[in-house]
Parts: C-alpha cells; sequence; structure tokens
C-alpha cells in the first residue's frame, strides 16, 4: 500500500535539493526573518519549486511551507487536508557547510501525517514513508530499502541530541535517563535526520524539551511512524497538526512503539 501522490512528492524533494545545491558552500546572502532565524536564496528557491509543483498536483490541498506561512488562523482552521512544507530545514548547517540539511513535505490529513518525505541534498538520500504503508530510505540511484526502528539498544542506549538546541528540561530528562539507563551514547544530527535516525534503528529516543515549528517535525514523523515509531508529547499524546495561532510545536518524545520503558521515559520527562 502506498499513497498515489508520494512518487511525485519525492520527485519534487528531489528537484528542491537540486536548485539548493549550487548555493551550498557558496557566497550567501544571509537575511533575517522576523523571529531572527536566518533565510536564504537557497532556502526561496526550494520553496517556489514544492509550491509550484505541488499546486500542479492537486491544487485543491492548501500549501503551508516554513517560507509563506503569514495565513490567518480562521482560513487555516478550515483546513482538512494540507501541505506543511520546510523548504530547507537546517538552515544554519547550510550556512555553516555542513551537508546536514534537509528538504521536507508532508501531508496532513485532520491533524495528522497521511505521509512525509525528507530528502538529503548533499547526498541525493531520501526517506519516505507513513503510519499506514511503511517507510523508506532510498539512495541517489533510486535503490530502496524498507527502514524499521529498533526494539533494543544495540550496546549502549542511544539518544539523539540537536546539535544547536537544548533547554535546561531537556538537559535534566538526559540526566534523569542516564541514571534508569546507565551512561547514554549521544547522536548529535542536524536538522529532521533525528527522526530518520530511530526510523533506521541507528537510535533508540529523540526527547525534544525544546522549541520546534511544524515544519520541522512533520515529514520526519511521518517516516518514523511508518518504521514503526510514534512521537508523543510529554505527557503520552500522539503530537498532531491541528490549525493553532503558533507554530510551534509542545515538547515531544519520539521512540519506538511497544518498548517497554515507554511509559518510564514519559514519566521522566513530565516530571523534568
Amino acid at each position: 500500500m502506498s499513497h498515489p501522490y508520494l512518487s511525485t512528492v519525492i520527485d519534487l524533494v528531489r528537484q528542491a535539493g537540486e536548485v539548493i545545491l549550487p548555493h551550498w558552500r557558496s557566497e550567501l546572502e544571509v537575511q533575517a526573518k522576523a523571529d531572527q532565524s536566518p533565510v536564504t536564496a537557497a532556502d526561496m528557491a526550494a520553496h517556489h519549486v514544492l509550491l509550484d509543483g505541488l499546486k500542479a498536483l492537486d491544487g485543491s490541498i492548501p500549501v503551508l511551507s516554513e517560507e509563506d506561512c503569514e495565513v490567518p488562523l480562521a482560513e487555516r482552521a478550515g483546513w482538512t487536508r494540507w501541505w506543511l512544507v520546510d523548504p530547507l530545514d537546517g538552515t544554519k548547517e547550510f550556512i555553516a557547510g555542513s551537508a546536514e540539511f534537509t528538504v521536507n513535505v508532508a501531508l496532513i490529513e485532520q491533524g495528522e501525517v497521511r505521509f512525509g518525505v525528507v530528502g538529503i541534498p548533499a547526498s541525493g538520500r531520501c526517506y519516505y514513508g507513513g503510519k499506514d504503508f511503511g517507510a523508506w530510505r532510498s539512495e541517489a540511484d533510486g535503490a530502496a530499502q524498507p527502514l524499521r526502528v529498533r526494539q533494543h539498544p544495540a550496546g549502549a542506549f542511544t539518544v539523539v541530541a540537536s546539535r544547536r538546541h537544548s533547554s535546561p528540561a531537556q538537559e535534566q530528562l538526559l540526566n534523569s535517563m542516564r541514571e534508569r539507563f546507565g551512561e547514554l551514547a549521544l547522536a548529535n544530527v542536524g536538522s529532521s535526520l533525528k527522526f530518520c535516525l530511530l526510523a533506521e534503528g541507528s537510535a533508540d529516543c529523540y526527547p525534544r524539551l525544546a522549541p520546534t515549528s511544524q515544519w520541522d517535525t512533520a515529514a520526519a514523523q511521518g517516516v518514523l511512524e511508518g518504521a514503526g515509531g510514534e512521537v508523543l508529547e510529554v505527557g503520552g499524546a500522539p503530537l498532531r497538526y491541528e490549525a493553532r495561532e503558533s507554530y510551534l510545536n509542545p515538547s515531544f518524545l519520539a521512540l519506538p512503539v511497544g518498548v517497554d520503558w515507554r511509559e518510564m521515559l514519559i514519566e521522566l520527562a513530565g516530571r523534568d
């Protein structure tokens, strides 16, 4: 089972990556948006590729992009199906010359991720999937393999952490996890790739008690859910994408479904 729009979206994500690459590791003019986050010509070039392509695919589905998000809540509240797009996730990594930046597209239906696509322009790799039909990782040559989370740590308990963003609450949670699980292995990686590490079974947990926006997480959440994972608010409810005044997500926990330490993690996160 798949989705009739999935292959086209994968192609669009790859095309967006192709227009980003000429700007990578080159002279960049960096501007600051209203929230002081950086934006470059590469962000905007990818935005236009995705916006035009998604509208051509199905003009009845609204597109909400990080680079075009001034849409009134009264309008968004009426959407039952919409595209959630981050044309260049990890702009700070991109500006720094790192390869850890991605292109993210998710289809949202009734507040849930139907499927998500995460492309890595620097390598040509692409992750994609959805809760109802599985998840895959494809390489630049098109070779694809299915993804599955792991149920048990391969050695030390591996926690995915942000290279640039943390918070006192997150550091306290990591300390509490060390008390319960022993010394942690920390996997530091940028952008939405943190979810993808879990999806491919390279890590055990991704706690995020620091700010993210809806477009930072939705596509990779689709991949993780397709691989047998889940993303929860710290109280244990699924992370959802209903229209809200703010695009900021609550704190969340990403982990495999069915692990025996699930309730313990929720308890620790709620305590911290």
